[in-house]
């Protein structure tokens, strides 16, 4: 099935025969299916994506209050160990940059305190792990809307590609939730900088989505406008290990 069918199928089963035209235009103007739709679980997974790109594309996620901070913050996994991190952790990180390439009219090379120099964005949200566990925290960084403004992100451009410094992760998202107010380049959680368990210095921080998409240790963000010369094609190294692109929540 090619994935106007599939968004066919999966609106279909909702809205009945009559949706069938509907939901093709939709895809062929709005693109409403992931990446990484395929076999018996793609009508699910476009209807899920479809259904939230069409009626919550502007949906905000929920923001506590700060007597509702976890106490400790959980960080997951270990940091990493290569030569290369342990050489930025030692320096303080003073040297870390982030670049931006792709399909932008500046490609630019920020640093932790270039980033930190710009219009900062603070939230309290829920970090919410697929494999049951999760936090609340208060993160501060960068919109990534104001970086994508920055460089001038070309109209065509679709998806967003992070990577961290660690070559197994990365990911990507669209872009409304590139541009969603939420959306930000965390360096500091909880008032202070952000812990190297937890992703320091620099995660992004997509608290409409599952805690694997916000990739810790990042590095790069490419604008392009689309996934298929990236791994798989399916968008993520968590959809590549079976997981879903789009994990909303």
């Amino acid at each position: 099935m090619n994935r106007r069918n599939l968004l066919s199928t999966g609106l279909a089963a909702a809205a009945g025969a009559s949706g069938l035209a509907v939901a093709g235009k939709l895809a062929d103007d709005y693109g409403l299916v992931p990446p990484d739709a395929g076999g018996i679980w793609a009508p699910g997974q476009t209807l899920t994506y479809g259904a939230q790109r069409l009626i919550g594309r502007h949906a905000l996620a929920r923001e506590f209050t700060p007597d509702q901070i976890s106490r400790p913050a959980y960080a997951n996994g270990k940091p990493p160990k290569d030569e290369a991190f342990l050489r930025h952790q030692g320096n303080n990180f003073a040297d870390w940059t982030l670049a931006v390439d792709g399909l932008v009219a500046r490609p630019t090379t920020f640093s932790i305190p270039q980033l930190r120099s710009y219009p900062a964005h603070s939230q309290i949200t829920h970090l919410a792990c697929e494999e049951g566990w999760s936090f609340i925290a208060q993160w501060t960084g960068v919109r990534l809307s104001h970086i994508l403004e920055l460089v001038g992100a070309f109209p065509q451009a679709r998806y967003i590609m992070y990577f961290s410094i660690q070559p197994r992760w990365w990911d990507s998202v669209d872009m409304v939730d590139a541009l969603h107010p939420q959306t930000i380049l965390t360096y500091s959680m909880n008032g202070a900088e952000l812990p190297v368990g937890n992703g320091g210095p620099l995660r992004v921080r997509v608290p409409r989505q599952l805690g694997y998409k916000s990739v810790k240790y990042v590095t790069r963000l490419t604008v392009t406008d689309s996934v298929a010369g990236y791994g798989a094609g399916k968008g993520s190294q968590a959809a590549e290990r079976g997981y879903v692109w789009y994990s909303g929540i």
